[in-house]
């Protein structure tokens, strides 16, 4: 099975993991941070706003089934792209709308879906980063949403008509 992994950064990395978990095609998630300078970052370190670090999902996933392009698609549908200090109640730099790219070809798929979103008159504050370094959260943050049983407090998917 051909496998490649995507980064988005969409405010709390729980529901952002829960919902792409749900994505035919995604094999697995790990939360964790990206884009910070702090090397091995903690949760503690992270919630300081201070480090950089954006809380960050890296999807595996399988191309075959599910293109980048889709899971672009899927990122702008669960959280608010608009929101420029964080995400629903969660604020803070850490909790920032970013796509970590790692070649010229996803930040053009990012990019073209920013424009397409600013044609239909939104106000996109989604940052482009290249992708530098992932690091995996702590254990008793991955897969939360599955062990407590609980459900996402501010990303939940929705139904977008996309024309690109």
């Amino acid at each position: 099975m051909e496998q490649e992994k995507a980064y988005f950064a969409a405010g709390c990395f729980w529901g952002v993991e829960h919902l792409f978990k749900k994505v035919t095609g995604v094999i697995e998630t790990t939360v964790g941070y990206c884009g910070g300078k702090t090397e091995v970052p903690t949760y503690e370190q992270v919630l300081t706003g201070d480090t950089g670090h954006k809380e960050t999902v890296e999807v595996v996933y399988d191309p075959k089934k599910v293109a980048y392009s889709e899971l672009v698609k899927i990122f702008f549908e669960i959280h608010d792209f608009t929101q420029r200090d964080g995400q629903g109640p969660d604020k803070g730099d850490q909790y920032l709308s970013v796509v970590f790219v790692q070649d010229d070809k996803e930040r053009e798929i990012v990019n073209s879906h920013i424009e397409y979103l600013k044609t239909k008159g939104y106000d996109v504050v989604t940052q482009v980063k290249d992708f530098e370094k992932f690091w995996p959260a702590e254990d008793y943050h991955q897969d939360y949403y599955s062990r407590t049983m609980q459900v996402p407090y501010c990303h939940y998917r929705r139904n977008v008509k996309w024309e690109i």
